[in-house]
């Protein structure tokens, strides 16, 4: 029988989160260093393994509804695996969300404000998302195979679109219908020019993250689906790779280009994430294997883009 402790566990833990985010780590708009990044992600990563604990102990007490019949270590599984594929799946984004801030000039001491507001917008889409998912799996027959062919479209797209270099198409549309204007003002979302009032550069880059996040949503809900679907640990797996990921940018920022194969880790990650769902009435797939899969496509995909960069760098 469910119990409403692991819930109000869960929400409270992510709220002390974002508070110490907000009020304690960047209490003022700040240029976050490459150190104090490292540090953040190491923070955030630390509580997503330790909520894992948690995870483990809820199933073990019954306390959790599990339709499913996990046991506590396979429910502990299924919860890293999930968190470890959105985080995977995010490094697309993270490159987005690079291009966002150098589209519309947003000065680096307000990217922590903007991915901030962007953490809490996209914790309220994905769970919208979640439950809409989840509805579909239930009453739905063999939608995992719509899932699963969506994120196989979603893959060859991406592989496309790298392979012609295009990059991020400005929402134009966006800018125009809410008047965003190119002024920052210190860091207002709202200002006055010429005497009318207009939304700043901020407010345009925050709506365009958030338009980006509900389409990236869009891929990384149903890959999850094919590790459980369980809510709780749907839920839980995303909101902490969705906190995670914010720091995680800071980190990379500067690293981008250097892990730049990256996305053919990704691309091989939705392959099987998809077969994996469109298989999944007549073939199981163990999460030892799934785990395995993604950690070695991760792996391969940082390897090779650090010897490119070196063959690169020796050849010059």
């Amino acid at each position: 029988m469910e119990n409403a402790i692991p819930w109000i566990v869960l929400f409270a833990h992510i709220l002390i989160l974002l508070c110490i985010d907000f009020f304690v780590l960047h209490k003022k708009n700040k240029v976050v260093s490459t150190q104090k990044a490292l540090i953040e992600t190491i923070f955030f990563v630390g509580n997503a393994l330790a909520f894992s604990f948690l995870v483990y102990w809820f199933y073990n007490k019954g306390l959790v509804s599990n339709a499913n019949q996990y046991s506590a270590g396979t429910s502990v599984i299924k919860y890293l695996t999930g968190y470890i594929i959105e985080l995977s799946l995010s490094v697309d984004n993270l490159f987005v969300i690079a291009i966002i801030f150098a589209g519309y000039k947003i000065p680096q001491q307000y990217h922590h404000k903007l991915l901030f507001l962007g953490i809490l917008g996209a914790i309220i889409f994905r769970g919208i998302l979640i439950a809409v998912g989840l509805v579909l799996i239930h009453k739905v027959h063999f939608i995992n195979i719509f899932f699963g062919l969506f994120l196989l479209y979603t893959a060859f797209k991406m592989l496309k679109k790298e392979a012609t270099n295009e990059g991020y198409n400005d929402q134009k549309g966006i800018a125009k219908l809410f008047n965003i204007s190119n002024v920052i003002d210190n860091g207002h979302f709202r200002t006055t020019v010429n005497g009318k009032k207009v939304f700043t550069a901020l407010f345009g880059a925050l709506i365009t993250i958030e338009f980006t996040d509900l389409l990236f949503a869009l891929d990384s809900i149903p890959a999850i689906f094919a590790v459980t679907t369980d809510p709780f640990i749907i839920l839980s797996s995303n909101v902490f790779a969705i906190m995670g990921l914010r720091s995680l940018y800071f980190f990379l920022a500067n690293m981008l280009e250097r892990f730049k194969y990256l996305k053919y880790s990704v691309f091989s990650i939705l392959i099987f994430v998809s077969l994996k769902l469109i298989t999944a009435n007549w073939l199981e797939i163990p999460e030892w294997f799934s785990l395995m899969f993604i950690g070695v496509s991760l792996a391969i995909g940082v390897w090779i883009s650090i010897l490119r960069r070196n063959v690169a760098e020796v050849s010059e």
